[in-house]
């Protein structure tokens, strides 16, 4: 009798020991039915600091000149004409020049008249993205009614993208000039212009 119930329990523990096993491993998952983990996403493109101001330019420009000339040779009036232009974006830097010419009827107290300024000019500037700022300098001429005389201009401007292509500015300049058509009469002329621009 005992060794029967001995056999009893000795196939029981036989029985646990082998099926201790197959439970384990079915509350076990494999480790290759684990679902990969997520990855991560790649990181946002960084947008641009500024905008691209590189390519040719023209249009037209209006505004008012101011003459101060030596003696009584002073006057103000509107004047306004048309540019042509290149930029070059190094970035944030940006290099261009341009060429401009304004008319003008701008009467000096009668002892001389302006007709035309023309320039060629130098622009170094920043890229803000849409709106460049900058600061010209360069040649300019002037045309009156006692002659002409070659001088030089600085200043600064400023310009902004309406859209891709149509630009709007102003420009804020000065102008030296020495014994004009060799009269004797000196000029310093500040102009102020509105522009608007296509780029091309």
């Amino acid at each position: 009798m005992k060794t029967q119930k001995f056999r009893h329990l000795a196939a029981a523990m036989s029985f646990a020991l082998a099926a201790g096993p197959l439970m384990a491993g079915g509350f076990d998952t494999p480790a290759a039915d684990a679902p990969p983990p997520a990855q991560p996403l790649p990181p946002a493109p960084a947008s641009a600091p500024g905008g691209d101001w590189t390519g040719a330019y023209g249009g037209v420009q209006l505004g008012y000149g101011d003459v101060n000339g030596s003696g009584a040779a002073d006057g103000d009036d509107v004047l306004g004409g048309v540019h042509l232009g290149y930029d070059y974006d190094f970035g944030t830097f940006v290099l261009g020049g341009e060429v401009d010419y304004d008319f003008a009827d701008i009467d000096l107290n009668g002892a001389a008249s302006v007709d035309s300024v023309a320039r060629l000019k130098l622009r170094a500037g920043y890229d803000f993205g849409r709106t460049l700022g900058y600061v010209s300098a360069g040649l300019a001429e002037v045309d009156t009614s006692i002659g002409s005389e070659s001088g030089s201009y600085f200043g600064i401007g400023v310009t902004h993208r309406i859209t891709d292509r149509y630009t709007l500015g102003a420009e804020l300049l000065e102008h030296s000039f020495d014994d004009i058509g060799g009269s004797g009469v000196d000029a310093d002329a500040t102009t102020l212009t509105i522009r608007g621009s296509i780029r091309f």
